[in-house]
């Protein structure tokens, strides 16, 4: 009986279109139906159209139940980084300071942090998430290693990022050039700046 495949989630930032799809479809979760748990974010809005979808990464060690003083904030046994538990949350935004991507969002009517829980109703059965479901241009892709490779054979999955000098590795892969450096990707604010015509991603990381 052959072994099953493991699915693993991919951002090509550079893929991105901006057309929303992602943010309606995450609003129709079964987790957290009515609320879209992901963001589209303009990296220059004066200079270029340029967006990019904002998703968990799903850290190692995240950060954000590090620094929880209620430990409301859970990672199941595959890695993903659940939504604070409301029972436990007491609104207190240690974890919206301290993501380093910038993640986490404070509910203020529901005294409640949320965030992109991977649609675990869904990935915990084999199923996509909504968001890379709908995805057009295929910005966001959940499947294995290998269709990945075979789709984009000039790109490569990264998973370790700096942050000064703290590294962190994540569950979710940004897809950067075939020849970027093995070593973390070194996250700076400079690197948020893109140049008209070219492809985002590749211009944070060739930057290194």
């Amino acid at each position: 009986m052959p072994v099953p495949q493991r699915m693993e989630f991919f951002i090509d930032l550079g893929r991105c279109i901006g057309c929303q799809a992602c943010v309606q479809a995450c609003t129709e979760c079964d987790t957290h139906k009515g609320q879209s748990m992901i963001q589209l974010d303009y990296l220059d809005r004066a200079n270029s159209t340029q967006t990019v979808p904002v998703i968990c990464m799903h850290c190692d060690s995240p950060t954000c139940a590090e620094v929880c003083p209620a430990d409301a904030i859970k990672k199941t046994e595959d890695g993903v980084v659940q939504t604070a538990r409301k029972p436990r949350c007491i609104a207190c935004n240690n974890c919206v300071l301290a993501c380093p991507f910038g993640v986490p969002k404070m509910n203020t009517p529901m005294n409640l942090m949320m965030k992109c829980d991977m649609c675990y109703d869904r990935t915990s059965v084999g199923l996509k998430p909504m968001c890379a479901s709908v995805c057009p241009s295929q910005a966001l892709f959940f499947g294995t290693r290998e269709e990945i490779e075979r789709l984009r054979p000039r790109s490569k999955p990264v998973n370790r990022f700096q942050f000064g000098g703290q590294i962190i590795t994540t569950k979710v892969k940004m897809l950067a050039p075939k020849d970027t450096p093995a070593d973390a990707v070194d996250i700076t604010a400079a690197m948020y700046q893109p140049t008209i015509g070219q492809n985002i991603l590749e211009e944070m990381l060739l930057e290194i």
